[in-house]
């Protein structure tokens, strides 16, 4: 977007940069001082209270996707669409009970890696590895493109210049505080994403009234009421389960569990479930009033800012400029943290010196997070695709790893010839639908073929996995 058609004044969009770049750096520094050693670093000394827990696991889920691709999925599937992506607060929802038992089973665990290992074995270990690496830096080139895109529409400046600014901020101070600096920081991005979100749904629905949306969407663009749109009603189900198999595989939130105090995180993670539900709804909302609004709409992604921006002239560019900026910072942060832990525990530690000091594991730690900075910004430079393209290409892989990780944790005949099959047909198979039907079905599909195997595999075992084992992650 020119400069000329931008909302916010290029010099008053570096401003704002400049400004919050400043505060989560400053935060950063502050609540890293205390990192000692790698435990400090990777789980915040495996401390972290209710308030915090619930605040962290919110924040890092209101990704940018949150409030950029939610309001794509209204533009483009209506309604269904608008529901579909809140779906994904099941994740949270069912990873709870999971978090309790996660810990018990693993009071000294780091990684979700770890599982995978002592439950598996090494081959099981090495494709989950390929996998959730895989999809963690697409989650990051999706985030950080999203950084690029908001700050070119709101204010002209380059996408290329915004997105190396807030992935280059949420890399020092990632690097300097570890998980207390993620959890620190995002308990104050929830608040002001929340406190944002609430102001700006109101201000859109006082400037055009519910009815004259449905109007609007009656006239001109019937099929996104239409209860029984195919694609909105596959990407419901398709969601639903994309968002259950970002949570259950990832290190982000295997890492929370680890780090909250005994007892705490089932009640964490539903309490986080419930603050981000209604989210998506309101973003997704803003979208469908784009037609009533006669709001012009370059591109699907660009919706929900272009909206806000159109309505709330300067200062909804402002608020929605914050908010998205919050929502990236509070999710790229996590996912830095969570994967620079993953390769420094999985991949340096248990493959070339499993000797290493905790020190020198910390040290690791944060080259690893400068080394994943630079490599998603040499990725995100030729933008390409929408959010959704880029991010759901890896929904089949994501798909692939639910029931190995669910039966895993809770049935003893669950077993290694499950879980490889599981994920390698699973993945297979889906990556063929999502070219040949649609990225809304991908992960549906690829979840049916690895729950298939996966559950053949361990009705028809008859070994029993030793509770005992998963003790042993030091």
């Amino acid at each position: 977007m020119s400069e000329s058609a931008a909302i916010l004044p290029p010099s008053l969009g570096w401003i704002l940069l400049a400004l919050f770049s400043v505060l989560w750096v400053g935060l950063g520094i502050y609540w890293g001082r205390r990192n000692r050693n790698f435990e400090d670093h990777a789980l915040a000394g495996r401390n972290v209270g209710l308030a915090l827990g619930s605040a962290t696991a919110a924040a890092t889920w209101i990704t940018s996707n949150t409030t950029m691709l939610a309001p794509q999925f209204a533009l483009q599937l209506g309604v269904w669409g608008m529901l579909a992506y809140a779906t994904a607060s099941f994740g949270l929802f069912l990873f709870a009970p999971m978090a309790g038992r996660i810990r018990r089973l693993m009071p000294e665990g780091y990684t979700s890696g770890d599982f995978f290992r002592l439950r598996y074995g090494r081959v099981a270990w090495g494709i989950f590895l390929v996998f959730t690496l895989f999809y963690s830096l697409t989650w990051l080139v999706s985030m950080a493109m999203a950084g690029g895109i908001l700050l070119n529409a709101l204010s002209g400046i380059p996408y290329v210049w915004g997105m190396t600014v807030i992935l280059a901020v949420c890399v020092i101070y990632t690097m300097r505080g570890g998980l207390a600096a993620v959890i620190g920081t995002d308990f104050i991005q929830s608040l002001i994403i929340i406190v944002g979100i609430v102001i700006v749904g109101f201000s859109v629905l006082s400037h055009v009234p519910v009815e004259q949306i449905h109007a609007n969407l009656v006239e001109e663009r019937p099929a996104l009421l239409d209860v029984l749109f195919p694609a909105a009603i596959m990407a419901i189900f398709n969601n639903l389960l994309f968002g259950l198999g970002e949570v259950f595989h990832n290190n982000v939130w295997w890492s929370r569990a680890f780090a909250f105090r005994k007892g705490l995180g089932g009640k964490a993670f539903a309490y986080g479930g419930l603050i981000w539900f209604p989210i998506p709804v309101a973003a997704g909302f803003i979208a469908l009033a784009s037609g009533a609004l006669d709001v012009p709409v370059p591109a699907a992604d660009m919706v929900g800012p272009l909206v806000v921006a159109d309505v709330l002239g300067m200062a909804g560019a402002i608020a929605i400029f914050i908010i998205v900026f919050c929502s990236l910072a509070s999710s790229i942060d996590s996912l830095l943290a969570a994967t620079s832990d993953l390769l420094t525990e999985d991949v340096y530690r248990r493959l070339f010196h499993n000797d290493a000091a905790p020190e020198r594991l910390k040290q690791v730690a944060q080259w690893v997070t400068l080394a994943l900075g630079i490599f998603t910004w040499a990725v995100c430079v030729p933008r390409v695709g929408t959010l959704a393209t880029v991010l759901f290409f890896a929904g089949p892989l994501v798909g692939s790893m639910i029931w190995p990780i669910v039966t895993g944790l809770y049935w003893r005949s669950a077993n290694t010839t499950g879980a490889v099959g599981g994920m390698l047909l699973g993945a297979g198979i889906g990556l063929v639908c999502y070219f040949a039907i649609g990225w809304y079905v991908a992960t549906l599909i690829a979840t049916a073929v690895s729950m298939a195997w996966v559950l053949a595999c361990a009705w028809f075992s008859k070994s029993r996995y030793d509770w005992a084992r998963l003790g042993d992650a030091t």
